[in-house]
């Protein structure tokens, strides 16, 4: 792996409805480290992950009391 080009990104992304925080690299191990709030959402960003071997660690504080639109979309 060539570590002088490494594929990585951290986001932060706050609006009226959720805070998000992603830390993502794409030349990772399949890690997944996922809480939205949504269970459905985590596991398939956790599959996601596993298969295509990029490690996400994420979490999200959405308006999951109003619905799972928000937290979903952003």
């Amino acid at each position: 792996m060539n570590t002088t080009n490494a594929r990585t990104a951290t986001i932060e992304r706050i609006t009226g409805e959720t805070r998000i925080q992603l830390e993502l690299n794409l030349d990772g191990s399949g890690v997944a480290k996922v809480q939205t709030g949504i269970g459905f959402l985590d596991h398939m960003l956790s599959a996601l992950a596993k298969h295509s071997r990029m490690d996400i660690a994420l979490t999200c504080e959405g308006d999951l009391e109003v619905d799972t639109h928000h937290t979903s979309e952003d």
